[in-house]
């Protein structure tokens, strides 16, 4: 560990004290930090390491030759076991262990057993706690999301047996280790109409009375108008090839149960903080789409999964000869004799092989939406659901009634929206803090301009737009990455295009503190700077690369640098003394349906005057609003016809 850098104090906006710095290995390209705050994950050429957040001490690493880890993601399975998922430069994504000061490969996601049918994962996310994990994989032009459920249980004996194992024996490595298989709960591909509901073009589908059909259709109509738009504009058949591969990406949020649906009251015997569902938007749609996991045909009716049964078999130390006979809906069946040796196990299948026909999964909840989707953000409770959509409109939608808590414009009118994100911590004064008949809900909207924007909104309440940052004359002081910092209230963590970074008080309108590396350093790659915040400890671990232009210049120059902001005295009032949940939102997870309706109807009568005065307003809103995206759509429809 370096010495501590001094601080540097300015006579307008004071410069965060850098704690120290220490050295990265060879081409670091991502950071993960485990939720207890204890381990720091790192993902460079030939593998990953695992490092003490403390001390910086490496104490387990992974190495494989010609190999370069671009993603990791890090999680805590158990007291003292640690999940992690990768992605390297091939796209290949694998999950690990890192368990008594050591890593273990527990599977690899996308095998790819065949070099024609090349698949890559694009974004590969796990859930807090391991449960599960999503991965969204692009195989031969088309992407799938697929929703995996980890065997932690099983895991954990597994590693605990080779653990012991390894003591007796002073072995090395997993070779001959069997890992139970991950299970892929649901693959999620683009919806397509249900069977047998064939329309007819555009007007049979406005004529359907089935509301799962009609806007399942509806978007996939408008996506092919879409498609041929940009098609048309694309001269060149490698962007045109580009811009429709973009179409098929997917952006996903796992959501918590917040007591809606009697449908998701089915998984309350689920421990606490594990997810119910899984939200689902894909790149040029206007719909939201929802799958309930407990839904899932994790094992179709009729069908046993073979790899479960094998793994039943692992944990017994005998011999079995079994004939087997599987049998499938709707398939067509193939019967051959086949040996399969197994651990210790001799096993003669007599098998009934259907190839079952593609089931494809239908969402359980669909909430669409007035134009296409271009950013989402989810509240922590995951009760509330922003979208950023087309024509700079913002629409949070609320779980629990499924229905919109707002739709606002935004005045960036030649500017999409970039980005988007709930601010947590926002202070109310004493007195709106006892008023407990509306709840609201507060985003940070960033454009593509560089213009940023609050928005609130509530229950009953008109929503308000609030400019914290205007567009830069400047483009070197676009922000080029924006992130909310989860233990200060009201901050935003801000990096710019000329590398200059600080964080924003998004509330008061006013920079707070820079954060400066040395001056023969620089943040690495602005647009998406290699960094982690260490919510338990309170600091931000960020990349800093040695300027070329420094006499001290080597291909090893990498540093990674610490800013804490616990103590900090020009931070002391923004830090929040517990960033965990608050317990309002906790409590949105744990209400009953009784519950539900009881709160619901005591809003109502205790709101009626301000529903009748706010609904008066918001229709003069709507048609405010209705006529200002009429007349954008008549300008671009002008651009259009002029090119």
């Amino acid at each position: 560990m370096q010495t501590a850098y001094k601080v540097v104090k300015s006579s307008i906006t004071p410069t965060l004290e850098l704690a120290g710095g220490t050295q990265l290995p060879e081409n670091t390209n991502c950071l993960a930090c485990s939720e207890d705050g204890r381990y720091l994950g790192l993902g460079h050429s030939k593998g990953l390491s695992v490092w003490c957040a403390s001390t910086f001490i490496c104490v387990a690493e992974w190495l494989q030759n010609n190999l370069e880890i671009t993603l990791i993601r890090m999680t805590r399975m158990a007291e003292i076991t640690y999940l992690l998922g990768t992605i390297d430069d091939m796209g290949v994504a694998r999950v690990f262990a890192h368990h008594s000061d050591r890593i273990h490969l527990l599977s690899v996601i996308n095998i790819m057993d065949d070099i024609n049918k090349r698949s890559i994962c694009l974004t590969f996310d796990l859930h807090e706690g391991g449960h599960f994990g999503a991965a969204s994989i692009s195989c031969s032009g088309d992407v799938c999301l697929d929703v995996y459920q980890f065997p932690l249980a099983e895991w954990l004996k597994e590693l605990e047996i080779l653990t012991s194992q390894k003591q007796d024996s002073n072995l090395t490595g997993d070779l001959g280790v069997q890992w139970s298989p991950v299970t892929v709960m649901i693959k999620i591909t683009p919806p397509k109409i249900p069977a047998g509901k064939a329309l007819d073009g555009p007007l049979g589908v406005l004529q359907t009375r089935d509301f799962l059909t009609h806007w399942l259709a509806l978007d996939a109509f408008r996506s092919r108008i879409h498609q041929r738009e940009k098609s048309s504009f694309c001269t060149n058949p490698g962007n045109t090839l580009q811009a429709l591969e973009t179409l098929r990406r997917c952006t996903h949020h796992f959501l918590l149960p917040c007591g809606q649906l009697p449908d998701e009251s089915k998984a309350n015997f689920q421990p606490a903080g594990m997810p119910v569902a899984i939200t689902v938007w894909w790149a040029g749609s206007q719909n939201l789409l929802q799958y309930f996991l407990q839904n899932a045909p994790k094992n179709k009716q009729g069908r046993t999964h073979i790899s479960s049964f094998l793994n039943d078999l692992h944990h017994h130390n005998c011999a079995l000869k079994i004939c087997c006979l599987f049998l499938f809906h709707d398939t067509v069946p193939l019967h051959y004799m086949r040996k399969v040796q197994y651990s210790n196990i001799s096993i003669e299948f007599f098998t009934f092989l259907f190839f079952e026909a593609d089931v494809v999964p239908m969402p359980d909840v669909v909430l669409p939406n007035a134009k296409e989707i271009v950013c989402s953000a989810v509240s922590r409770c995951t009760r509330y659901i922003a979208l950023g959509l087309d024509d700079a409109l913002v629409c949070v939608w609320d779980r629990r009634s499924e229905s919109p808590l707002s739709v606002t414009l935004m005045p960036a009118e030649n500017s999409p929206l970039f980005r988007m994100q709930f601010v947590d911590y926002w202070p109310l004064p004493a007195a709106d803090s006892q008023i407990l008949t509306t709840e609201m809900v507060y985003l940070f909207v960033l454009c593509k301009s560089g213009a940023s924007y609050t928005v609130t909104t509530g229950h009953g309440t008109l929503p308000c737009v609030m400019q914290v940052i205007e567009r830069p004359k400047d483009h070197r002081d676009l922000p080029a990455f924006t992130i909310s910092v989860p233990f200060l209230q009201g901050m935003s963590l801000v990096v710019q295009t000329n590398g200059k970074m600080f964080l924003q008080d998004i509330i008061n309108k006013v920079t707070v503190c820079f954060l400066t590396p040395p001056t023969s350093h620089q943040i690495t790659s602005p647009y998406n700077p290699v960094y982690v915040m260490n919510t338990k400890q309170q600091v931000l671990f960020i990349r800093g690369d040695q300027e070329p232009s420094s006499n001290a210049f080597s291909k090893e120059s990498s540093q990674l640098f610490v800013f804490p902001f616990r103590h900090s005295d020009i931070l002391k009032q923004y830090v929040v003394s517990h960033p965990d949940l608050p317990q309002q939102q906790k409590n949105q997870g744990n209400i009953n349906l009784d519950e539900t309706f009881n709160f619901y109807f005591q809003q109502r009568v205790l709101s009626v005057k301000e529903r009748e005065k706010s609904m008066a307003q918001s229709w003069e809103k709507l048609q405010e609003i209705a006529t200002v995206v009429k007349q954008r759509q008549q300008v671009r429809s002008q651009e259009r016809c002029t090119k």
